[in-house]
């Protein structure tokens, strides 16, 4: 069994210049003003629209990224419906196979400490989950059989297309104390490389949430 941390990687972002050109001819177009281009003129016209919530400007651009995290985040991920998902799908990967190096991987539970009581009884029940699903298999059961045995805490890869206005409210919700600990603890670090990049659209959201969260999920 491989015990592993989630981690995301961004498949597709367009540059910065590109993303504020596309929003600021959206933007303008709505109110006839495109004579007033410039070459500084995107930034701050784009720091009015999401200021005033006009926010419907800012879906012209979508966002890919995936995501590796365990089952139970994916399943609250997956209800946001107005992302387009890709998962890794338990029917079709068979993790006695030499490709997934024969055994299951599962995500180590952030809010118990390593050789903790919590931790050890999390880890025997994941090590009995692999070895039930590794004799379902051996005994002739196919992978969506098998699956029945295993559990939350499986890794899983998905990956998750957005627009930009989709992103500002997944981050409000999964950003905030309110979230479980391992949706914040994947959601934070993604937030936090949208800023670098596009601060525009989420500087608000990363003042209000990732410095306080951060100090809280990881003291």
């Amino acid at each position: 069994m491989k015990i592993v941390d989630p981690g995301f990687e961004i498949l597709h972002m367009p540059d910065r210049d590109e993303i504020y050109r596309l929003l600021e001819i959206a933007a303008r177009t709505c109110y006839k003003s495109e004579d007033k281009i410039t070459p500084e003129s995107a930034e701050p016209l784009l720091q009015r629209v999401v200021k005033s919530g006009h926010e419907s400007v800012i879906e012209h651009v979508s966002i890919s990224v995936r995501i590796i995290c365990d089952r139970g985040v994916s399943h609250e991920l997956v209800r946001h419906r107005l992302c387009s998902f890709s998962q890794e799908s338990t029917r079709y990967a068979n993790y006695s196979k030499d490709k997934f190096g024969s055994e299951i991987t599962v995500v180590r539970p952030l809010f118990w400490q390593e050789g903790s009581e919590q931790y050890n009884r999390w880890k025997s029940a994941m090590e009995s989950c692999e070895a039930s699903y590794m004799a379902l298999i051996k005994n002739g059961a196919k992978a969506q059989e098998a699956r029945a045995v295993l559990p939350n805490s499986l890794k899983t890869e998905i990956i998750v297309t957005a627009n930009i206005r989709e992103w500002r409210h997944i981050f409000n919700l999964r950003c905030s104390r309110a979230s479980h600990p391992q949706m914040r603890q994947i959601m934070l670090p993604i937030l936090d490389e949208f800023h670098k990049r596009v601060p525009v659209f989420f500087q608000t959201i990363h003042d209000e949430k990732f410095t306080v969260e951060m100090d809280t999920l990881f003291p």
